[in-house]
């Protein structure tokens, strides 16, 4: 079986991937974890399945290096953008801005959906990934995450408070608190909501030069993420297609490669 890491800047998820492309199991920790920590977790991994090989997908190169390290004792380790290219046509001005994990769930999602397609991954920053119809990554957008936000009123701020994230009960806060949570999630919603028409319309098709109509074809929107359960009740309703474990499918077929 295959375990697929994916490093973030605030957490970092171990999925065990069997060669179907199920996964068996996912552990979720903290990035900045002790060492201690980390070893214990992939020691109970290593432990409990037989692991041929491990993938890491980081945006923290210093964390991926700690993985790689405790991880090559035992099996072989291979880093996406270092050991495996992701096979996706990248029309970044500089290819080499795109972060490793933008590029492996707009791959993922391409292979399972189809295209044209908008990805929005909802982790420490929002971003939205927009993958054209012939499967090229064309860009997309990045704004602060929902707990980013949140910090940043806390610590920006002489009498706004620390909050724990969780959903709002009513659109109209009565309390502080409750006028936080109802910006961010509401407001965070109207924003992919505005974010995947506007991106939308960019992937618009040119008029036909035929007499008779053409058909437009659809694009798909992906939502993804590590807030994607607290979030999808407030997102738009054209992101039908929720997939919060589109990072490591995308590592599976990398692997398969």
């Amino acid at each position: 079986m295959l375990l697929a890491i994916d490093i973030g800047n605030t957490t970092t998820g171990f999925a065990v991937i069997q060669k179907t492309g199920q996964i068996a199991s996912v552990a979720i920790i903290d990035t900045d974890a002790k060492q201690g920590k980390i070893k214990a977790v992939i020691a109970k991994i290593l432990k409990s399945q037989v692991i041929s090989k491990a993938i890491i997908c980081s945006v923290v190169p210093k964390a991926s290096k700690t993985l790689e390290d405790i991880l090559k004792k035992t099996i072989p380790v291979d880093i996406i953008g270092r050991d495996i290219r992701v096979p996706i046509k990248n029309r970044y001005k500089n290819p080499k801005q795109v972060g490793q994990d933008r590029l492996v769930g707009a791959y993922g999602a391409m292979k399972i959906y189809g295209c044209p397609l908008i990805v929005v991954d909802l982790g420490t920053a929002i971003t939205f990934d927009v993958i054209s119809p012939k499967g090229e990554y064309l860009g997309g957008a990045i704004v602060p995450g929902i707990r980013l936000s949140a910090e940043s009123l806390f610590l920006k701020t002489a009498l706004l408070p620390h909050i724990e994230i969780q959903a709002p009960r009513h659109i109209i806060g009565k309390t502080t608190q409750e006028s936080i949570l109802s910006g961010l999630f509401y407001g965070y919603g109207s924003l992919c909501k505005g974010m995947i028409d506007l991106l939308s319309s960019k992937l618009s098709f040119p008029p036909s030069k035929l007499s008779f109509p053409r058909k437009r074809e659809s694009i798909r929107v992906v939502m993804t993420g590590g807030h994607t359960h607290l979030m999808k009740k407030f997102v738009s309703p054209k992101i039908r297609i929720i997939d919060e474990d589109l990072v490591f499918k995308g590592i599976h077929f990398l692997s398969l490669l």
